[in-house]
């Protein structure tokens, strides 16, 4: 079980036909989107040519005039991350089509600014992390000591790189778990 955006999702561990499994859970990525109003032409989900390497899934869709996304890195397999993936959207969308969330809480999950992945880079650096550090542990450990020495009440502490702290803990939070 791995629990994500506070849902816990099966894990899955493909052996055979990774490429062709990947396309399927494209292929059901593109269906639940549909489902609460996304045209398929807004929907960019790349595939990995050989699914079995060790890769993130990623996916982008435009609802709203909002960018929509989500990706996923803690898997052995980019189709098994490409699993997770359409899971989360799945339970996200379900809850949307059941009437218990609003397209507007949905939006709100996953909605991301288009330089994401350069907030992301910069976030890694700031916590002088490798450019691949997907542990959230470690980042967060190194946040609780950054925070002490950063804080504004403490004599070392600097407000606007607390600050800057932050809101590197939440980019990387909001990706990692």
């Amino acid at each position: 079980m791995v629990k994500i955006k506070g849902h816990e999702i099966g894990s899955i561990v493909v052996t055979g036909a990774s490429n062709r499994r990947a396309i399927q859970f494209k292929n059901n990525i593109i269906k639940v989107l549909k489902k609460i109003g996304v045209i398929e032409d807004d929907i960019n989900i790349p595939l990995e040519r050989i699914a079995i390497k060790k890769a993130k899934a990623s996916a982008t869709w435009y609802i709203s005039d909002h960018r929509m996304h989500y990706s996923h890195n803690l898997q052995n397999k980019y189709v098994e991350n490409l699993y997770v993936l359409f899971k989360v959207i799945e339970t996200e969308a379900n809850l949307v089509l059941s009437g218990q969330n609003t397209l507007r809480d949905f939006i709100s999950e996953f909605k991301e600014d288009s330089d994401v992945y350069n907030k992301r880079k910069e976030a890694r650096e700031f916590f002088d992390c490798d450019h691949d550090e997907h542990d959230f542990e470690i980042i967060n450990k190194k946040y609780k000591v950054m925070a002490k020495e950063l804080h504004p009440d403490m004599s070392t502490g600097d407000t606007e790189k607390f600050k800057q702290l932050n809101i590197a803990h939440k980019i990387l939070k909001r990706e990692l778990t």
